[in-house]
């Protein structure tokens, strides 16, 4: 694997042990960066760190406080930092075996490619693996990462294993807290039974390469044009219409007669800035397969997958 891994250390299950190193499973993929830029010079800025009563200060002079009052700062210098090494820092050890579904979605983080590291490695990390294909389940354990110490799940994923951090129970927000305020509501089944017939028809199987971000490469293709020197206009988005009770039933009807085609497989752009074809630059890497990111909690407890 050409990128370079991000943690390397050892897996062990019991007396079981095999050196392993983690890579990311996701990536920005081409995203559109931008630079912050001073409009008289047109020069990139620079970020610099100022006190307030001292002047400006070298990020290399800076060191790390932690608040205990106000204004009062306990400082933590890296020679200590080394020094809080726990066993998770370098070894990450099995504890228990879970069904993924176990797993409530809201605790997937970021997922990892873990692959053995070396020769010697190679038959350890194939047992553990078929014994996790085999029994269906998902392995827990504990990783230091970026001076945190993660839970993380292991699955096996083809040849090799995942590796998923977790979020911890203080991060996770009640669903109560966001959910208070929603209405009891009656329900009439009538619309609930076009809803779904709705649904039916656009049943279809999840292809990331046709899930596109549009907006991206709308940017792009904004970006290119002005770099070819055309000029750009822009046509706002229509604002949806909230759909209110009493006319509810009949948009519901009017879709169940819409097109049955499923959202992601239509080629529908958003508004974006448009510039006259002549002098217009074309976008590049549009239509490449984009596999969307855990991060945020929105995907679904994945299965042990051969």
């Amino acid at each position: 694997m050409a990128a370079r891994p991000i943690w390397e250390g050892h897996l062990r299950l019991s007396l079981v042990t095999c050196a392993v190193r983690l890579f990311k499973a996701v990536g920005e993929g081409d995203q559109v960066h931008f630079n912050l830029l001073n409009p008289s010079t047109m020069n990139r800025v620079k970020q610099m760190w100022k006190d307030p009563a001292d002047g400006f200060v070298e990020r290399k002079d800076l060191v790390r406080g932690f608040q205990v009052e106000r204004d009062h700062y306990v400082v933590v210098e890296d020679a200590e930092l080394k020094e809080l090494k726990l066993e998770s820092t370098k070894v990450i050890d099995i504890e228990r075996f879970v069904d993924a579904d176990e797993i409530d979605r809201l605790y997937w983080d970021e997922p990892y490619y873990l692959v053995p590291d070396g020769k010697p490695a190679q038959d350890a990390y194939a047992v553990i693996r078929q014994a996790l294909k085999e029994e269906r389940k998902v392995a827990l354990g504990r990783l230091v990462m970026t001076n945190r110490e993660r839970i993380v799940a292991i699955e096996p994923r083809g040849r090799g294993m995942l590796l998923s951090t977790l979020h911890s129970q203080d991060e996770v927000r009640a669903e109560e807290d966001a959910f208070e305020d929603i209405a009891e509501v009656k329900i009439d089944r009538k619309m609930v039974a076009i809803a779904s017939q709705i649904i039916a028809q656009a049943k279809g199987s999840f292809d990331p390469s046709e899930f596109r971000d549009r907006y991206k490469e709308a940017l792009r293709e904004l970006v290119e044009s002005k770099a070819a020197g055309a000029r750009t206009h822009h046509r706002p988005a229509p604002k949806p219409e909230e759909t209110n009770v009493i006319d509810l039933m009949e948009a519901l009807r009017r879709s169940l007669k819409a097109s049955p085609e499923p959202q992601a497989g239509r080629k529908t752009r958003p508004a974006r800035a448009e510039a006259p074809k002549t002098g217009t630059a074309k976008a590049s890497g549009r239509g490449g397969s984009h596999t969307p990111s855990r991060k945020g909690g929105t995907h679904a407890p994945r299965r042990a997958a051969g």
